[in-house]
């Protein structure tokens, strides 16, 4: 017997763009959602249609990244006609998301107050730069500065050197999981209580609350985090990157028991032994004495001797990888990590999975939407136009200047 994905009976109308907000729909649609992503015909729907390199005319490998298994309407909602269509979809779904700037959705007419006449359950998610209230709610508000805005630069990197960036979008990403999250907390409150709701998240917020840890430090103690070299774990020593001999390698001791692993692993008694590596305060206290003798074993083997007797004596370590190499590990190859779809012009896309897996998953995936390749079966499958009514429609600007 072949059960539906999770989410089949879920469907979400996307008025979206870029990475943030597809990022967390199409996890939504890996889940068997019926995202139908709202394109603009007038600037050649989403943005991220036309972000190089890998764009040719309305695609993109970019845009296909983040908008597998969705469904593609070309629509014109500053039109009464497109208007029309889109409240026809609103009262036939579950939830209305968007990443616009955190001005627009009201303006737009997508908030819950404007929409709940036609579907008093429905869910309106929406993910801004910095969220619907606040100073900055009409500022636009991309990554790059998200993480320097939060303190995240100010952190990383080595000390001494310019405030950097992650190597990802990983506030993008993450806002759009939350975001994500939020939309199926709203169907579920509004399925049980018949109700819907607006759901305000935003990337600032993402951002701000992943600080975690040392931000209850700094808030509550008064610590003040700084860059570490080699990516070092804030108090936790040793976590972090070591030379070997021919590359690097992460070695991570979270738990006093990794440490003692470790110094034998090493062949090290001394360091062991040494009552001022004793524990994680004794370690931290003195890790200007401790790292030095560790560099000093790391740099004397290769990277794949240190991995396999490290590995072998269970302690946490890893490599540091190229992208190609993470691509190709076998752990990414036994789990699935890579999906493939095809598509008239770019032929096999070859991209990651979702890491959310609920019951069995998707055996396969339908490839991004061309701008509004699904028209036609939204506007006469869902909505049950008919030949007269769409004519009427795009006759009026519905979808896009009249021809």
């Amino acid at each position: 017997m072949t059960h539906p994905l999770p989410l089949s009976d879920v469907r979400v109308i996307a008025v979206e763009q870029f990475g943030a907000g597809p990022f967390g729909t199409m996890h939504l649609a890996d889940l068997g959602a019926d995202v139908i992503k709202i394109e603009d015909p007038s600037t050649g729907g989403d943005v991220s249609r036309h972000i190089p390199p890998f764009q040719e005319e309305n695609d993109s490998l970019f845009f296909e990244t983040f908008n597998r298994n969705k469904r593609s309407i070309a629509l014109d909602l500053s039109s009464p006609a497109g208007r029309e269509v889109f409240e026809a979809l609103v009262a036939r779904s579950d939830a209305v998301y968007s990443n616009l700037r955190g001005d627009v959705p009201e303006r737009l007419g997508i908030t819950y107050e404007q929409l709940k006449h036609l579907n008093p359950r429905l869910v309106c998610v929406s993910l801004s730069g910095y969220g619907m209230t606040g100073p900055r709610r009409a500022e636009p508000g991309y990554d790059y500065i998200m993480q320097g805005i939060a303190g995240w630069m100010s952190i990383t990197g080595e000390p001494g050197g310019p405030p950097t960036k992650s190597g990802l979008s990983i506030v993008d990403f993450c806002g759009g999981l939350v975001a994500g999250q939020a939309l199926l907390a709203g169907v579920l409150a509004a399925r049980r209580d018949g109700v819907g709701m607006d759901c305000d998240l935003s990337l600032y917020d993402t951002a701000l609350a992943m600080l975690t840890y040392p931000a209850t430090w700094h808030l509550t103690g008064g610590f003040t985090p700084t860059r570490r070299a080699r990516s070092a774990h804030p108090s936790l020593v040793p976590f972090q990157n070591f030379r070997t001999a021919d590359g690097w390698l992460v070695v991570a001791c979270p738990k006093e028991k990794f440490y003692a692993r470790m110094t034998e692993a090493i062949d090290a008694p001394e360091i062991r032994d040494d009552p001022r590596f004793a524990d994680f305060d004794g370690r931290l206290r003195h890790e200007e004495e401790l790292l030095p003798l560790l560099d000093a074993a790391f740099a004397s083997r290769s990277t794949a001797a240190w991995l396999a007797r490290l590995g072998a004596a269970g302690v946490p370590c890893g490599p540091i990888n190229t992208v190609a190499e993470a691509l190709t590990d076998p752990q990414a190859v036994a789990r699935g990590l890579v999906v493939e779809t095809e598509h008239p012009r770019f032929g096999v896309v070859r991209q990651v999975g979702s890491p959310v897996r609920v019951g069995p998953g998707r055996t396969e995936h339908r490839r991004g939407p061309q701008l509004g390749e699904d028209s036609d079966d939204v506007l006469r499958e869902l909505l049950e136009y008919d030949d007269e009514a769409v004519l009427r429609l795009g006759a009026a600007g519905a979808f896009g200047p009249p021809a």
